[in-house]
């Protein structure tokens, strides 16, 4: 390929064309293609390096605290996770239709993969995602107020198609955090989708907030055209702690050991021996 096409081609930002110009120009002619044929596979080509630049973009801006996906998951330790509920969460139906999701389960369950693998997947459908934790939305909102950059941070939360909230229950959230997240729910509310986990039940995020009035506008806001999704189990982390805690197998010969004890020898010159050999 000359100097000249691939210098029109990076011009023209079409770096995915010109990856494999080279090897459709030899297909091109290997199979006898037509022009239009050849036309419509160099543009797919073009088309694929951008979709994926632009999910790698997407990626880098949800700012996921890992990259996770549905298929790594271990659908088989923790059965009472409905997988068809989570799999048409994936789909973006509930984007589509304005709709919250809030899931309750105990820690270590595998709330903080499951969305972060649905967000995966509802940006490779096109979907703008942000992940934060609850304390990210906390700091999030202090440090940019110190900085008189309110607007901005909140500008922020509002964009995405999906926010995804993680976290909350984990411990009680600093002073005016139920302002934060009420604005947030607010002015989100039947226009973008939310979607947050907790481990506590709802009567407890009065607590957590500290403000129980905040706590209820939130709720009845989030709630309204929310999907609960509520699921128990073991946690996954601590998984090998569990086999690993089985006692260990005793020595042959303990079991009599055990039943029929020896008193333990006293060191020598003790007071313990000197007594049993009738010393003083």
């Amino acid at each position: 390929m000359n100097e000249r096409l691939t210098s029109s081609l990076r011009k023209l930002r079409l770096s995915g064309l010109a990856e494999t110009l080279e090897v459709r120009l030899h297909e091109a002619s290997g199979n006898s293609l037509n022009h239009a044929e050849f036309l419509e596979l160099i543009l797919q080509d073009e088309l694929l390096v951008r979709q994926q630049r632009q999910i790698e973009r997407r990626m880098k801006a949800a700012t996921f605290r890992e990259q996770k996906s549905l298929e790594e998951f271990d659908w088989s330790f923790n059965p009472s996770i409905k997988k068809n509920q989570i799999y048409d969460l994936a789909t973006g139906r509930f984007i589509n239709e304005r709709r919250d999701v809030l899931i309750f389960a105990p820690p270590g369950t595998g709330k903080s993969h499951l969305i972060q693998g649905i967000g995966y997947h509802l940006i490779k459908l096109g979907h703008i995602v942000l992940y934060r934790s609850i304390f990210d939305v906390v700091r999030d909102f202090l440090h940019d107020e110190a900085m008189n950059g309110h607007d901005r941070v909140i500008a922020s939360y509002l964009k995405p198609d999906l926010l995804i909230i993680d976290d909350f229950g984990m411990k009680q959230l600093p002073k005016r955090s139920g302002e934060y997240l009420f604005e947030i729910v607010m002015r989100r509310y039947e226009t973008r989708s939310t979607m947050m986990t907790s481990n506590r039940p709802i009567e407890d995020w009065g607590k957590l907030l500290g403000d129980v009035p905040t706590a209820t506008a939130i709720l009845d806001r989030f709630l309204h055209h929310a999907d609960i999704i509520t699921f128990a189990g073991k946690s996954y982390r601590l998984r090998n702690r569990t086999e690993n805690s089985k006692p260990a197998k005793a020595p042959t010969g303990s079991k009599k050991n055990a039943e029929d004890p020896k008193p333990a020898k006293a060191p020598t010159g003790s007071t313990a021996e000197q007594k049993t050999n009738g010393t003083n």
